[in-house]
């Protein structure tokens, strides 16, 4: 049992390594080898294979059952439709709190599979599929990954505030992974926000923020904290109640 619950942790912590290190290729390698579109289909080669093994992996080690699946089916298309009342307009992004509630019940695994089937749901239905799609599913794993690691107190006061500076915290992080995967096709070249190849991962960072900060990125994140933060605000007292007594009903365990 503990060899199995070290095999799950390994891998969802190798997809998160495998995501982060996509995202920030522009720190690491020094051309411009890839367009935006090959790129992106990399990163699906990468990411959909990986959700597949981990659910199946949770699903045939009898660690999440047809009802557990069925739980998760249900909070996917609930958060995919929920992420249509924000759309990401102006910063307003409504998707988050679903996902760090859910994974902060249920786990780091179930965590990411929240997130990134919620973002290719919502792609789905509102048609917003393109190269992006990919790097906004990895992105939404990882806040979820990060959620389900939340440190647990038997005080919902002290529950809510960790997960309200951790939806601040999740935003700005989003953000910035999205920006960061294509800032190299985005920025042109010659500029002082320009990627550099060959300049180094401290140079390239400040060009970076230079880049968020001249074209509003963080401006724009903001807007996803404070919406982030006051809907957990508002709805995690009632969320975390309902939720764990669904998982316990279900048998869930965390995974």
């Amino acid at each position: 049992m503990q060899f199995n619950l070290i095999q799950r942790f390994s891998f969802v912590t190798l997809i998160t390594l495998a995501a982060l290190l996509l995202f920030s290729w522009p720190l690491f390698i020094s051309a411009q080898t890839h367009s935006e579109i090959q790129f992106a289909q990399l990163a699906f080669i990468i990411l959909m294979p990986a959700i597949l093994i981990l659910t199946i992996t949770e699903f045939t080690s009898g660690r999440i059952d047809s009802r557990q699946l069925a739980m998760l089916g249900v909070l996917t298309a609930v958060n995919a439709f929920i992420r249509m009342l924000g759309a990401g307009a102006a910063g307003v992004e409504t998707a988050f709190f679903l996902i760090i509630v859910s994974a902060y019940v249920f786990g780091s695994g179930f965590g990411f599979l929240m997130g990134a089937c919620s973002l290719l749901v919502s792609a789905l239905i509102t048609g917003g599929v393109g190269p992006w799609l990919p790097f906004q599913m990895m992105a939404a794993g990882i806040i979820g990954v990060g959620a389900g690691l939340l440190p647990k107190s038997k005080r919902m006061w002290l529950q809510i505030g960790v997960m309200i500076l951790y939806g601040v915290i999740g935003a700005y992080v989003y953000g910035a992974l999205m920006t960061l995967w294509n800032w190299p096709f985005l920025a042109g070249v010659g500029s002082d926000v320009s990627y550099l190849a060959g300049a180094g991962v401290i140079a390239n960072l400040g060009r970076f923020l230079n880049y968020e900060i001249l074209t509003g990125g963080l401006l724009w994140d903001t807007g996803r904290a404070i919406t982030t933060s006051i809907l957990i605000t508002v709805t995690a007292p009632a969320l975390l109640t309902t939720l764990r007594r669904a998982a316990n009903r279900a048998g869930v365990k965390k995974f």
